[in-house]
């Protein structure tokens, strides 16, 4: 798929990842296929875009985790490795096609020794069909625009976060 694999080059092109980072990953297959968000869930399209983060995560040394869909509570599929370094609390629930989504199901699938957590607070996100990551993404969110703004038929919406600017008129920030 031609089209993540230049969402992700442009995103490596800015210094998107970034070492020892947590991104989330929110993804709709039914919606990269053309059809509504949790209606025709691919998993094909979920092993070939979850082969393309796999590379990422090689290449830049960025850690993913993937958001699964509301019938799990947008919980977060990750390496226990991961959920202890964050020291996050492990859920008992196995995502699945019909709940947690084909993405969730297969980054669960494919990892060593996966976990389901329900919060992070991760430094960035990709949002492919509109799946609701900002939960996930520490605060501030701030937008990150790139030239590549589909995945098949679905829209992608990137974030990144910056601190809070606190202290009012006569506070002085980098």
């Amino acid at each position: 798929m031609a089209d993540i694999k230049q969402l992700l080059s442009d995103l490596k092109a800015i210094n998107f990842f970034k070492q020892g980072e947590l991104c989330v990953i929110g993804c709709s297959t039914s919606e990269v296929i053309g059809q509504r968000i949790g209606t025709d869930s691919s998993d094909d399209v979920a092993c070939e875009l979850l082969a393309a983060f796999k590379t990422i995560e090689r290449e830049t040394g960025v850690t993913f985790c993937f958001q699964g869909c509301e019938h799990i509570n947008r919980a977060l599929t990750m390496e226990r490795e991961t959920a202890a370094r964050y020291q996050l609390t492990p859920v008992s629930v196995v995502p699945v096609k019909e709940a947690g989504g084909s993405m969730s199901a297969a980054a669960y699938r494919s990892m060593t020794n996966p976990v389901v957590v329900e919060h992070v607070q991760a430094d960035c996100g990709i949002d492919i069909g509109q799946t609701l990551i900002g939960m996930h993404i520490r605060h501030v969110q701030i937008p990150v625009r790139v030239p590549t703004k589909m995945v098949g038929a679905a829209v992608v919406t990137i974030a990144a976060h910056r601190p809070k600017l606190i202290g009012g008129p006569r506070a002085k920030y980098q």
